[in-house]
């Protein structure tokens, strides 16, 4: 199945904030969802973020030094099963 490189970009931000637990009560940085893209996407990205906050797959926490970001811990499994779905990727239970 071919999926489009908007959904391959929305399933590899996913897969690295699952990959490192940004789940729930934990945050990072919104522009550090950029890291591993190359550098000429970075707008594409930002864009592509936006609508995976609008989706619901990642929740904000705007702060005093900026906007926060982690994965809505709601639609965990839904995030996973499009992660798989497009990127092959499967996680430990």
């Amino acid at each position: 199945m071919d999926f489009s490189n908007e959904d391959k970009i929305k399933a590899t931000i996913l897969y690295n904030l699952r990959r490192k637990k940004v789940i729930g009560g934990v945050h990072t940085h919104f522009d550090t969802l950029k890291r591993g893209f190359p550098s000429h996407l970075g707008k594409d990205i930002k864009k592509i973020a936006h609508e995976l906050i609008k989706e619901g797959f990642i929740v904000t926490k705007p702060a005093q030094y900026g906007l926060q970001v982690s994965l809505n811990k709601n639609k965990l499994k839904e995030i996973e099963e499009f992660i798989k779905r497009v990127l092959g990727f499967d996680f430990p239970i």
